[in-house]
């Protein structure tokens, strides 16, 4: 059986799901340490009196970030992966059985860091979040062309960073509008707040 077409039918049926129930999923994917969590820290605390929020978190091992979220104040359940490198659709079905989604709520899946492979596979969801860093390099679209080409917005994070690292920000969007020309960019610093209202609005527009 082709991977990618019994994935992509149990995604459509993830759509179906969401979309009955009135729920905006969100996948979020990124490399390693860029910030997602920290992201959606910010992110529950700030809309969580307005928005139900639900996080499905991908790890390969631990409990650490469906511990922070959840400290952060919205119900999550973590999924490990063991030596798998992404989330996949019937992972996210499972999921849904175990934690019970609210209809018009927020579903945020954080995927496992990786650049590769969860490019490959859709979830369901209703928009895909790459969040890059500052301290990554710029050269991330040439290298991982797949995810830039497959995503809806770009968040560069950490930019409070940028006066000490050889990062620059032009580089990276003209190369991923290449690839892209519909994707969208949010310039952030999660640690300061900066650029995080752009993304609620964003979210909001949605």
């Amino acid at each position: 059986m082709d991977i990618l077409s019994e994935n992509n039918r149990l995604a459509e049926w993830n759509r179906g799901y969401f979309e009955g129930k009135k729920i905006v999923c969100f996948n979020m994917v990124s490399s390693p340490g860029s910030g997602k969590t920290t992201i959606l820290e910010q992110t529950i605390r700030t809309l969580t009196s307005s928005n139900k929020i639900f996080v499905i978190e991908g790890d390969q091992q631990t409990t650490r970030d469906a511990d922070r979220i959840e400290k952060a104040g919205a119900p999550a359940i973590q999924i490990n992966t063991g030596s798998g490198c992404h989330l996949d659709a019937k992972m996210i079905q499972t999921a849904l059985k175990k934690i019970e989604v609210e209809n018009q709520s927020i579903l945020f899946i954080e995927n496992v860091g990786n650049l590769v492979c969860p490019a490959l596979f859709d979830l369901g969801e209703k928009k895909r979040v790459l969040v890059i860093s500052v301290t990554e390099g710029d050269d991330k679209p040439l290298k991982y062309p797949y995810m830039f080409k497959s995503a809806d917005l770009c968040i560069i994070n950490k930019t409070d960073l940028l006066p000490y690292v050889d990062f620059k920000v032009e580089t990276v969007m003209n190369s991923a509008r290449q690839l892209n020309p519909a994707l969208e960019f949010i310039l952030m610093s999660a640690k300061t707040a900066d650029g995080m209202a752009e993304w609620y609005e964003w979210l909001g527009k949605q």
